[in-house]
């Protein structure tokens, strides 16, 4: 059953008019391919528009849609011969980060993913893709595996947030990511990161600090979710719209502030609409940068990575003091 978000249902009902016409003209002797084309023509018409025109909020909704791809399904589709490891070595397996060893066009790769999952049980499973302590612990003992052999890191990011839970926070969340974000730095292999949904908070960025970072066109990535800045800012989650529109969320503007290297453009209307070329273009995107990034000096590269991400929000203020008086 598709899911269809407020703003998409006009184009969702010539949809199901053409779908209906093309039913109509399977029949013999029935020829309706002049008005299927037309409509078909102003169903692209109305994606662009409406694509073109998109606020923040809901920029955020498609980035959640539970129709979009996730990273179980890159995994499928771009990782041949892929061989899941589990386990931090310390407590347990989180099953909401995904990682593993495989094969992207012949590149040995390793692979980590936060994984939200789409049925009930499938995302109480999968914690609806915020990761535990565990998680984060797991995902950095298989990037310095990779280190150690010389093997470049992927990462797919969509999450709301690392988990906010009692016991999250008893085993150390907070640790845990801060460790991934320095130890990062020191691994000595190229590591390509998409935001391929969500990406919320120190939750996605634990598994983000890479020498390429590129969102989604439809992706969010931002320092805390619309709905946790509206409870915070006006202790109403309800006011999430409105929290949306001032964070800024638009992949532009992350480029533009350099938070991000790049933006993987989508298939109009949407990853969820033609998810095989959305990833097609993922694959594209990583595969070219871990060609890219293989060609430095492994030296080089980390300093790199280091220098960029020092760089981030490195702002000079200059005060205007004309009117502030000076006591001696």
């Amino acid at each position: 059953m598709e899911f269809t978000l407020e703003f998409e249902r006009p184009v969702s009902e010539l949809e199901n008019q053409i779908r209906e016409l093309r039913q109509a003209g399977s029949r013999p002797n029935i020829d309706i391919s002049h008005e299927i084309e037309a409509l078909q023509a102003k169903v692209d018409g109305m994606l662009e528009e409406i694509f073109q025109k998109l606020t923040p909020w809901q920029r955020t909704q498609l980035s959640r849609h539970p129709q979009r791809p996730h990273t179980i399904d890159y995994i499928e589709k771009i990782v041949t011969d892929f061989h899941e490891l589990h386990g931090d070595r310390r407590f347990s397996d989180d099953q909401a980060m995904v990682t593993g060893f495989g094969y992207i066009d012949g590149q040995k790769v390793a692979v980590i993913g936060i994984e939200k999952g789409r049925k009930t049980q499938e995302k109480i499973k999968r914690n609806f893709g915020m990761a535990n302590p565990e998680g984060y612990r797991k995902a950095l003992r298989i990037m310095q595996m990779a280190s150690a052999f010389s093997i470049p890191v992927v990462t797919f990011v969509d999450t709301p947030g690392a988990y906010p839970g009692i016991g999250a926070e008893e085993r150390g969340q907070a640790l845990a990511i801060a460790e991934n974000l320095e130890e990062m730095f020191k691994i000595k292999s190229p590591i390509v990161s998409v935001v391929i949904g969500e990406g919320g908070s120190g939750g996605a960025l634990g598994i983000a600090v890479a020498d390429r970072v590129f969102m989604m066109e439809y992706s969010v990535y931002s320092v805390i979710s619309p709905e946790s800045c509206a409870s915070i800012l006006w202790s109403d989650p309800k006011m999430a719209e409105t929290a949306a529109n001032s964070l800024q969320l638009s992949p532009n503007k992350a480029l533009e502030l350099k938070v991000i290297d790049g933006v993987i453009k989508e298939p109009a209307g949407g990853a969820h609409r033609y998810p095989d070329k959305a990833i097609a273009k993922v694959k594209e995107a990583i595969v070219n940068s871990i060609k890219t990034l293989q060609k430095d000096d492994i030296d080089v590269m980390m300093q790199n990575r280091f220098e960029k991400f020092r760089q981030m929000g490195n702002t000079t203020l200059i005060l205007d003091t004309t009117d502030v008086e000076v006591k001696e």
